[in-house]
């Protein structure tokens, strides 16, 4: 291969379709849009749910009540005994560490769950924390002497 032999891969370049050119062309007449119709019109679109101008389902269904699913806010749970297999005493527990550690995945909101047993003294920065892992955690402290929870 010579430094003047550069080319493009073949089919790199594609050609632009020109369409409504004339009959000529093989684009020509409809342009590609069928025969008449809404869709074959200029500035004729449609919306998802149109039904041709009948009243579209999602308005014939009625609404009642309230859904909270936009607003919900969404943990990720970690049992205390993962936490217990995988931190030595004295580190730090927060979002990074569980990440680092491959307890949690992402950054999503954490939550300590008390499934297991707990030994450990440990500094816990998490957003949520059930009221099973925070008894074991504080009897933990208590026995080990000391230490933090930030919760």
């Amino acid at each position: 291969m010579q430094d003047f032999d550069l080319h493009a891969p073949q089919g790199d370049h594609k050609r632009k379709r020109i369409i409504g050119r004339g009959q000529g062309s093989g684009r020509g007449t409809t342009a590609g849009k069928g025969n008449k119709g809404q869709k074959a019109r200029s500035g004729g679109k449609t919306y998802v749910g149109f039904e041709g101008g009948q009243m579209p389902l999602y308005r014939r269904l009625a609404q009642r009540g309230f859904s909270n699913y936009p607003f919900k806010k969404e943990f990720q749970v970690v049992n205390l005994r993962d936490i217990e297999a995988r931190y030595a005493d004295g580190e730090i527990v927060d979002g990074a560490t569980l990440r680092q550690k491959g307890l949690i995945k992402g950054p999503m909101a954490v939550k300590i769950l008390g499934d297991g047993t707990f030994t450990k003294k440990l500094t816990f920065r998490i957003s949520a924390m059930s009221a099973s892992a925070k008894a074991k955690i504080e009897q933990a402290v208590v026995g080990a002497g000391g230490g933090d929870t930030d919760v």
